[in-house]
């Protein structure tokens, strides 16, 4: 067990540099398993989903060498086996091999997914998506065997533009006999990510990033490059750490058009930016506006920004409003953030009303789920006295060494052991 020790309320001054994006790289590298040849990913985030799904890859007998930000995998000669409940349990993302799986063998039989508990995030857009390609799925218990004869390409209408779903399919799809056209389609960047990852090996697929997309099935997968786009989501977090305690803070490496909606958000609040290309400036606002902030898929305000700017409105000058339209379990941080001396209350089960500006200080917390973890870590930077934050592993998760970045630009963080 570990956790994070912070002491608060020291000025950042200094440069980050983005890492890949977490969300990217848990679905390339299952993605890999569908190439007949090897492949590199390159900007690979150092973080333990990525040690988990590393340890599903190597359990199925690829192989794979790490080092430095890039991972090479020879999944050409795997065996396809049950993936057992102690691996799939260790992140969400472990479902992407179903589809994989699937794709490439017309069997894939592995336990429910584990991850942070924000909700119910059921798979049955996932299933249903197999079924229409002609699957069928037997559950018992919490295993699930997803086998068909042959997969055909059909027509795919998703109820909700689900990113796990949609890049399910998509992998499912990539082998299939025929054409198969996702409806209401996610629009993530991540989802462009994999689709060129997959069109790199010689996949046909077109429409990622729009809500319809088409994949003509192709029989053969050759060797492929792709890199991991940077993360939009540590992006966030940094350039809300910059807008707390800022002095001078350069977040480097971003993609602006991937975060316009957090973007426009701290305009709005009288956030001092700066834009340059990939990097952006930012500054300690002072007098901050309120704001209200509705989560949507993309292009709209990502859900795994809302817990951590919730830490910034405590800050704001007046009555601020979140309502999360994603998942429904997604405000565990404001118990945490109240023992600080926020004032958050809650308005039914999918809103809250932030009452700022409220001074915060540091106390020991939990962090519940990775940006939950991540909402406090914010908090303790901006906290007076110390804050201690325990079941960190979920921040560890996600986050490529938080500790040393946010340490370089003069925070006083540390990861302890706990014995």
């Amino acid at each position: 067990m570990k956790q994070i020790v912070i002491e608060g309320g020291h000025p950042l001054k200094g440069t980050i540099t983005i890492s890949g994006a977490k969300n990217s790289a848990v679905a390339l590298v299952p993605a890999s398993l569908l190439c007949d040849e090897q492949v590199t990913i390159d900007h690979v985030p150092d973080i333990s989903d990525i040690d988990a799904l590393e340890e599903m890859l190597e359990y199925l007998g690829a192989q794979v060498k790490r080092e430095d930000g890039t991972i090479e995998i020879d999944a050409s000669k795997i065996q396809n086996k049950e993936i057992p409940e102690h691996i799939s349990k260790k992140l969400r993302a472990s479902y992407y091999f179903m589809g994989a799986l699937l794709g490439k063998y017309k069997v894939a039989t592995m336990y429910f997914p584990g991850g942070c508990p924000i909700g119910a995030r059921p798979i049955n857009f996932h299933l249903k998506g197999f079924e229409a390609l002609g699957a069928h799925v037997i559950e018992e218990g919490n295993k699930y065997t997803i086998q068909a004869e042959e997969l055909k390409g059909n027509n795919i209408y998703l109820d909700m533009p689900s990113v796990g779903a949609t890049i399910n399919i998509m992998l499912a799809a990539v082998k299939a006999k025929g054409t198969t056209t996702i409806e209401n389609a996610a629009c993530e960047p991540e989802i462009v990510n994999v689709a060129t990852f997959l069109n790199n090996m010689g996949a046909k697929i077109k429409g990622a990033g729009t809500s319809t997309i088409i994949i003509k099935g192709v029989t053969y997968l050759h060797h492929a490059y792709t890199e991991v786009i940077p993360d939009r989501i540590e992006a966030g977090t940094y350039l809300l750490a910059g807008a707390l305690l800022g002095e001078d803070v350069t977040v480097q490496n971003v993609i602006p058009e991937h975060i316009l909606s957090l973007l426009q958000k701290l305009k709005q609040m009288g956030v001092p930016m700066k834009l340059e290309g990939d990097t952006i400036h930012i500054r300690k606002g002072n007098h901050l506006k309120p704001v209200v902030i509705t989560t949507g898929v993309f292009p709209g305000f990502p859900t795994d920004l809302q817990q951590p700017i919730t830490t910034l409105l405590t800050q704001c000058e007046g009555i601020s409003e979140v309502t999360e339209t994603i998942y429904e379990n997604r405000f565990l941080n404001t118990k945490y953030l109240n023992h600080m001396g926020a004032s958050i209350h809650g308005k039914g089960s999918d809103k809250i009303q932030i009452k700022g500006p409220t001074p915060l200080v540091g106390k020991t917390v939990k962090a519940t789920d990775l940006r939950a973890g991540a909402c406090l870590v914010l908090a303790g930077l901006v906290a007076q006295g110390t804050t201690t934050i325990q079941e960190v592993e979920h921040v560890l998760r996600g986050y490529e060494n938080i500790i040393e970045k946010l340490s370089g630009i003069g925070a006083k963080i540390r990861l302890e052991e706990i014995k």
